[in-house]
């Protein structure tokens, strides 16, 4: 099975980079008067305009801001899957900051691992790592049974 992996680029290396040591870091403007986290990486702040950036360690915990059930999947890998979840996490450092991803019962989980029925939002959840075709990719654990 061929499942997606991330296409890198030279914004967005560093966070695979991290990701393949188990950090969930986030770039953030480095800027003195400024700071603000942002994702997806980019060269330029929106905030300040500056280009200077440096990746900040998150705690790995966030809330399930959103999900889809894909109904049918829209990938024939996907189709032995069904049903899954792709989730949409808010840090919790920083609800503005969301990233796309799974939740599963264990980080080596099949996608299809965790009922639909126990996804709700403002779930709080909690990062895991797991190597998907050469990439570490991050995975959503719920923290309550």
């Amino acid at each position: 099975m061929a499942l997606l992996t991330p296409v890198t680029d030279d914004d967005g290396a560093p966070f695979w980079e991290y990701a393949a040591r188990g950090e969930l870091r986030v770039q953030a403007c480095a800027a003195p008067d400024c700071g603000e986290l942002r994702f997806p990486p980019r060269p330029c702040c929106p905030h300040c305009r500056s280009f200077d950036s440096e990746w900040r360690l998150m705690s790995g915990r966030g809330r399930i801001w959103s999900y889809v059930l894909p109904h049918p999947p829209l990938l024939p890998d996907y189709a032995e899957l069904a049903p899954y979840n792709a989730v949409l996490v808010e840090l919790a450092e920083n609800p503005r900051i969301r990233l796309v991803g799974n939740v599963v019962a264990a980080p080596d989980a099949p996608l299809n691992s965790v009922d639909p029925a126990r996804l709700r939002i403002g779930a709080a959840v909690k990062v895991a790592f797991t190597e998907t075709d050469g990439v570490t990719v991050p995975r959503w654990l719920l923290e309550r049974g």
